[in-house]
């Protein structure tokens, strides 16, 4: 697995907190959560190259 790259984001009290709220929904973190909606727009505007469109799968 690749290293993550790790930085600082700064966002609006408001929507910091209806980002919790949709994580929680979808038992998430609020950071997996950005990580997750940045990917799906990443894939969808087709700008992920397609070796790191893999995801390993989880198989537990």
């Amino acid at each position: 697995m690749s290293e993550k790259k790790k930085f600082l984001l700064r966002l609006d009290n408001d929507i910091y907190t209806a980002l919790e709220k949709w994580a929680a929904d979808d038992l998430r973190s609020a950071n997996a959560q950005i990580e997750f909606l940045l990917t799906d727009a990443i894939r969808k505007s087709g700008r992920l190259r397609k070796t790191d469109e893999q995801e390993p799968t989880n198989n537990t």
